[in-house]
């Protein structure tokens, strides 16, 4: 990870029998890193009204990220000890049973190398022949170049892997004249993957000029990494790639793979994190593991604005894993903050993580899907279902009954005649800019209809998560989600852009869904059974300590049956 505001993920199962030769540790850097336990003690607000309830994030300071051994789930993230902004980068421990509450562990990674002396930004973990976890990460040496090192667990029978130690050998990968890896841009290794030859290969991100890179490495002992001749994959224009993440899913299935899996009924996905854009974007295409080459269905990593992202709000740095328990394939992302700089040293703490989300190929083939894990409904409480109902053109109907800045809520609506929408211009390719110029109070035909969160008595402030239906001039219909936070606070400070998809659904033909996660500042919005993701973060000055509403809305022309609404109020979950 870069040296701004990045996450490391870091979530496996790790199941160990044996492990590998300790590292070393610089007794000075570590004298040196101690000094982040003794920070001076800040005088912190008590009035936290944005503070999450349910959503990952430490007691205070500035995080951004994950790992699961033995039936544990272990956190790891990239964590200053001393305030809320990025910089003393550590990497921060807390762990769970259930990837919903956690329980801080101390810190397992930190500066005490020459090859991490600067930095211990982000990496990944991978389990080994032996079962062992090795987690690879990137450093900052003394001359300020990104390396590569390893940390294997100092006790392999501690459950909570408490303590870890680095390799001897490290940095494992570094630039050279002969490789010319760029120095500065050279960082977040992934979980590596056995090939056939049983040889590892990892990526590694970086770019060249403004092309970015999957650079390749491979390794027969998991020490000893060559560079291979060929990138991964590339794309001009793109810039620097971040948090690289590359991993199979099974066609026709909802079914998880181990990162290592090929085969004929298995496409693979690669996901970069622009870091000039600050998007994740991904391209799900076709692995050829005999000679290491990858091919896009559809290379949307060339054409930004229309690329697939697992998140078209503020979302960032991602990363995914195999959860072999439950057959499933896990994602995790980052949401950094949309106050200001001042306001987060003044509430201090910044970053929060998303629910983990559940991850799988669409049966068209050609695009994920995500849902919010399972174990995140354990927190429902004072659940309210409402009846079929009509939301006639301009009508509001509040939802009560549940504690509404604290909530999960879930609305179906009915399939719609498309022959009532507004007809779609065709320069409007731009989704963002098409919710930003067509807001929640602009009225179309059908639409905007949807949800109104974190509103205040009199509708000074809401956030606005909606669709609004077009057609197209051949008939298809073209679905748009927004998610609306220029009305979400009084306070202008606030970035309060709106964002925007379009989602892949016939309305006419199915209902549409959208499922809203509300947690005080954070709004996790999911259209279409999760064929759309919308993140936000809000923050109200009236909409706060109890005083928050719920609406279904309608401000089309035409009426739209909401067949389905239910909400619950969700339980704190026990987050240290």
């Amino acid at each position: 990870m870069a040296d701004h505001h990045h996450l490391l993920l870091l979530l496996l199962f790790f199941f160990f029998a044996s492990f590998l030769s300790h590292g070393v540790f610089d007794v000075e850097a570590s004298h040196r890193f101690s000094s982040l336990h003794h920070v001076a003690k800040l005088s912190y607000p008590t009035h936290q009204p944005y503070r999450t309830g349910y959503h990952f994030q430490p007691a205070k300071h500035w995080i951004n990220a994950p790992m699961l051994y033995k039936g544990v789930y272990h956190l790891f993230y990239q964590y200053n000890p001393k305030g809320a902004k990025w910089g003393n980068i550590v990497w921060a421990h807390s762990t769970s049973t259930d990837m919903i509450n956690w329980s801080p562990r101390g810190y397992g990674v930190y500066p005490s190398q020459r090859s991490d002396i600067n930095g211990t930004w982000s990496g990944s973990a991978t389990f080994l022949h032996n079962g062992v976890p090795a987690i690879l990460y990137t450093g900052i040496d003394p001359d300020r170049n990104q390396v590569q090192n390893m940390a294997v667990p100092e006790n392999p029978l501690d459950p909570y892997l408490t303590n870890w130690v680095k390799a001897h050998e490290n940095p494992l990968m570094e630039p050279t004249q002969q490789n010319r890896i760029n120095a500065s841009s050279f960082r977040d290794p992934t979980t590596a993957w056995l090939g056939p030859d049983s040889t590892w290969r990892l990526l590694v991100g970086s770019k060249h000029d403004q092309k970015g890179l999957a650079v390749l490495y491979r390794s027969k002992d998991f020490v000893n990494w060559m560079k291979v001749d060929h990138p991964l994959h590339s794309t001009e224009g793109t810039g620097m790639w971040e948090c690289p993440d590359f991993y199979p899913v099974l066609v026709g299935s909802e079914v998880g793979l181990d990162t290592s899996v090929v085969g004929p009924n298995v496409k693979h996905v690669l996901k970069v994190s622009l870091d000039d854009t600050k998007h994740d974007h991904y391209t799900i295409g076709k692995y050829e593991p005999f000679v290491d080459v990858y091919t896009p269905d559809h290379d949307g990593l060339a054409d930004q604005d229309l690329g697939i992202r697992y998140d078209y709000g503020k979302y960032y740095a991602s990363k995914t894993f195999f959860d072999w328990g439950k057959n499933r394939r896990i994602l995790l992302g980052w949401v950094n903050e949309s106050s200001t700089e001042d306001d987060d040293v003044a509430k201090g703490w910044a970053g929060v993580h998303t629910i983990p989300r559940k991850i799988w190929l669409d049966k068209s083939g050609k695009q994920l899907v995500q849902w919010p894990i399972e174990e995140v409904e354990k927190l429902r409480e004072k659940g309210v279902k409402k009846p079929c109902q009509e939301l006639k053109p301009g009508s509001v109907h509040e939802v009560t009954g549940v504690t509404a800045e604290q909530a999960d809520v879930e609305i179906s609506f009915g399939k719609l005649d498309l022959s009532k929408a507004e007809k779609l211009d065709p320069s409007w390719t731009d989704p963002q800019a098409l919710c930003t110029r067509r807001g929640a109070s602009v009225r179309g035909a059908l639409g905007p209809f949807g949800l109104l969160v974190l509103g205040s008595k009199c509708m000074q402030e809401y956030t606005a998560v909606f669709f609004r239906v077009f057609q197209c001039h051949d008939g298809k219909p073209v679905v748009l989600m927004c998610s609306d936070q220029s009305k979400s606070s009084r306070n202008d400070e606030n970035d309060k852009a709106s964002y925007g998809t379009f989602v892949d659904v016939n309305p006419a033909l199915e209902n549409l869904s959208l499922r809203t996660l509300i947690d005080h500042s954070i709004v996790e919005s999911f259209g279409a059974h999760g064929k759309s993701v919308i993140t936000a973060r809000v923050y109200p000055l009236l909409a706060i300590d109890g005083a928050a509403h719920l609406y279904a809305f309608n401000n089309g022309t035409q009426s739209v049956k909401a067949s389905r609404l239910s909400a619950w109020s969700m339980k704190k979950a026990r987050i240290g």
